[in-house]
């Protein structure tokens, strides 16, 4: 067994994501001059350029970047990882997640019981992901989400994943810089190839610490810059 663990966070948001506010570079430039990750995700809503364009440009960073997107399925959103291809939005999860493992992906329930936001532990996670022939054949849980406002509701999902036997794993869900990283998943090894391997076996931890009402504040101040900019951006005739 390998006992070298490392550091990822598995859900990170760009500007290719409507409510993202930093680039990929400023990303991965953020990553290797502020974090101790070895390994990042690039998870925007439902499309997968901005990941693509990290993992292309990586190399210059020493990083690993896993290629993945956070897909709006019917049943709430859902972390595909190791994808290339997108998964299109508003299919029931069942479906999402065969297209995502038809490709060798990796399928895992976002804030799963987080409030207010479309969640798959709101329609019926627990009952859908059990048995062996599951519906919602899942390969881990997301049981930190450093996004969450109330604690109960990362206390849930890790409550769901060890009822399943289901690993869990962590991720910042960072729409801006100073998030990343604040969530993360500890894995045996020190690559993304590890980490995938360490999500299968199981070997993998989750852990941080919530955004704080600062970090709130500053994502909802830029992210209202970035819309009112947009808004005032002239049409291109």
């Amino acid at each position: 067994m390998n006992t070298q663990w490392s550091k990822a966070d598995l859900h990170i948001h760009t500007t290719y994501s409507s409510d993202g506010t930093a680039s990929v570079v400023d990303v991965l430039e953020h990553v290797v001059q502020h974090t101790d990750l070895r390994v990042i995700a690039i998870t925007d809503h439902d499309t997968i350029d901005g990941a693509l364009e990290a993992r292309r440009i990586a190399c210059a960073y020493s990083i690993d970047v896993i290629v993945g997107e956070e897909i709006s399925t019917a049943d709430g959103h859902m972390l595909a990882l190791f994808i290339e291809q997108m998964v299109p939005p508003g299919q029931p999860a069942r479906e999402s997640i065969a297209a995502v493992h038809a490709q060798g992906g990796l399928c895992i329930p976002a804030h799963p019981y987080g409030w207010r936001v479309p969640s798959m532990g709101h329609a019926r996670l627990h009952e859908r992901c059990t048995g062996p022939d599951r519906e919602w054949p899942v390969d881990a849980i997301e049981v930190f989400n450093a996004s969450l406002w109330l604690p109960q509701n990362n206390h849930m999902a890790a409550e769901a994943a060890r009822n399943l036997n289901i690993p869990g794993c962590g991720g910042s869900d960072s729409h801006h810089l100073p998030t990343i990283g604040l969530g993360y998943t500890l894995f045996a090894g020190h690559s993304a190839s590890d980490l995938r391997q360490a999500i299968q076996t199981g070997q993998i931890q989750a852990g941080g610490t919530a955004w704080g009402w600062v970090h709130n504040i500053e994502f909802i101040a830029l992210w209202l810059h970035g819309m009112t900019r947009r808004a005032l951006k002239p049409s291109t005739p």
